[in-house]
């Protein structure tokens, strides 16, 4: 029992991003597919690509069953992603690309302070290139903010849509179904910031 609320205040502390992306790493290292490790956790592939995508928080079975699946545990799954020190500086060179919701979307995600777990906030440089952004509208946990920093894209959400501009902002629930494209010829640029639920 003290084991597993042990794992329980890891996973609330740990950088999440850092964990979907150590997920997905391990699965590409192992060559496995999502339909693979579906097979063998019993979880569905859309649960994995969720987690994966940094779309939902897991729970402590599914991490489980997913580091199972690997051949780790959940200690090894975890290492070195509860790290906390206080501060982090992360130069405009040290930001790290994040994949997410491949081959669905072609938006470039910068991590902006994935140096730092147990956040509140994670806040991501969007690159929109020209065209559509991604296919279709999905939603995630938390809420989010957004702020246009060069050029303009068009944010659907929900049954509504909007024109963004330089400078425009919005913040909304993020359980609602939505995307951006971006309907000019040069790539924009979209400060995002997501509310972890803790």
């Amino acid at each position: 029992m003290l084991q597993y609320k042990k794992q329980i205040c890891n996973l609330r502390n740990m950088n999440l991003v850092q964990l979907s992306q150590r997920i997905r790493m391990l699965r590409i290292q192992r060559g496995y597919t999502l339909e693979q490790v579906s097979e063998i956790t019993g979880l569905t592939r859309g649960v994995l690509s969720k987690v994966e995508n940094f779309r939902v928080t897991p729970s402590i079975a599914t991490i489980s069953k997913i580091a199972t699946a690997f051949g780790l545990s959940m200690s090894e799954l975890f290492e070195g992603l509860d790290d906390r020190p206080q501060m982090v500086v992360i130069r405009k060179d040290e930001r790290q690309v994040v994949e997410r919701d491949r081959p669905d979307s072609n938006i470039i995600y910068h991590a902006l302070a994935h140096t730092r777990p147990n956040k509140i906030m994670e806040p991501f440089l969007l690159e929109v290139p020209p065209g559509e952004a991604r296919r279709q509208k999905l939603a995630h946990e938390g809420e989010e903010f957004l702020m246009v920093l060069q050029g303009t894209v068009d944010y659907e959400y929900g049954d509504d849509s909007f024109r963004l501009e330089e400078g425009d902002c919005l913040y909304e629930d993020g359980t609602t179904a939505h995307t951006l494209s971006n309907p000019n010829q040069t790539t924009a640029l979209v400060l995002c910031i997501y509310a972890i639920d803790s």
